[in-house]
């Protein structure tokens, strides 16, 4: 099993706002852009912004609905002791943009953000 992330499909509404999209999803979609063998190393799933979302209630719970996030995984651990994810029981995952890039770049050998 690859690593799943996990990001917003842009054109969302939200309390009547919009179209919008995630300036959190479009920083980790731009690594995604300058480094294509990405898409290849992990599973990338665009999902909708209404709650519940079902994929990510199945992986983290009810409580861990965030975007971006990223599901390690099963037996994956970083390996930049600078990562340090989350846990929710054998699930390790991380739900910040800057460390889901950091964790891209130093887990698959690319250059990180200077």
């Amino acid at each position: 099993m690859k690593d799943q992330l996990y990001l917003l499909k842009p054109g969302f509404m939200n309390g009547g706002l919009g179209p919008l999209y995630c300036g959190d999803s479009v920083a980790v979609e731009g690594l995604l852009s300058f480094f294509p063998s990405l898409r290849e190393a992990v599973d990338v799933h665009y999902i909708a912004f209404e709650r519940p979302r079902a994929l990510l209630v199945e992986a983290l719970g009810e409580a861990n609905q965030s975007v971006p996030v990223l599901v390690l995984a099963k037996g994956s651990a970083p390996s930049d002791d600078g990562v340090q994810p989350q846990r929710v029981g054998d699930r390790l995952f991380i739900a910040d943009e800057k460390t889901i890039r950091r964790y891209l770049s130093t887990q698959y050998d690319l250059p990180i953000a200077g």
